[in-house]
């Protein structure tokens, strides 16, 4: 079936100030802001299957800004990043392949912004005292990257709350660890895609510079500035909405 040309050209300039908005506020705390972009999205309306392949591109670019700012700060670990990574590349292709309805897909997607609410809200404390088993890290990894791939995010949200949890990793660690995690798991769930969508590239173009601009100045504030509650609180706002807008309307 021969997939039809999506014209951006419909969407409001809000749209695309929104998502420099997402792109700040996630890369500051070293995601890629995946779940933010489709929260926008789901405010207007788009189609799932738009939705999904746009907020992964986008993920590229502001995850890979931020994994950068946080490296060079000399947080990122080696040793913690790549049994997560080994589970979850290989688990996001084949989740991307994964058919959902638009129903089942809103509704995991629902869930997830919740997820990203509770992440930004919650009070994390600044400490780690126990070391990852590599074969638990793996099986994480694997689980996170499936439901990546299968709605269109990095998993950043899910990973960055569990390694402070356990206290795998400090704030600013998991930050550094989540940013290249994103961008690996994004990268995979893309070339998994079972159908592309052509996307009116002039208009595209014009997202992608607005989430560069907002994630390069995030990740910079993120890495080298304490965090702002406030700045949670309104994109926590955005995620509820958006939520609720996918369970109920």
């Amino acid at each position: 079936m021969q997939a039809l040309l999506f014209d951006f050209a419909c969407l409001p300039e809000s749209l695309i100030i929104l998502l420099a908005i997402m792109a700040f506020l996630y890369a500051s705390v070293g995601h890629g802001g995946a779940s933010g972009y489709l929260a926008v999205m789901a405010l207007f309306a788009i189609a799932p299957p738009i939705m999904k392949q746009t907020a992964l591109l986008l993920n590229l670019g502001v995850s890979f800004m931020s994994f950068i700012a946080f490296y060079r700060q000399g947080f990122f670990r080696w040793k913690l990043f790549w049994p997560f990574a080994l589970g979850s590349i290989p688990a996001a292709f084949f989740g991307a392949k994964i058919p959902l309805t638009d129903s089942t897909y809103k509704q995991i997607l629902g869930f997830c912004l919740l997820m990203a609410l509770i992440r930004m809200l919650w009070k994390q404390k600044e400490e780690k005292s126990n070391a990852l088993i590599p074969v638990l890290g793996v099986c994480i990894g694997g689980s996170i990257g499936l439901l990546s791939g299968m709605i269109g995010i990095g998993g950043g949200i899910i990973l960055s709350p569990l390694l402070l949890l356990f206290r795998w990793s400090s704030i600013k660690e998991a930050a550094a660890i989540s940013a290249l995690f994103i961008f690996v798991n994004s990268v995979s769930g893309l070339a998994g895609l079972k159908t592309w969508i052509p996307l009116d590239q002039s208009q595209m173009m014009y997202w992608l510079l607005a989430s560069l601009i907002g994630g390069f100045i995030g990740a910079i504030w993120g890495s080298q500035i304490a965090s702002n509650q406030k700045v949670k609180w309104v994109l926590a706002v955005v995620l509820l909405i958006a939520s609720l807008k996918l369970w109920f309307v």
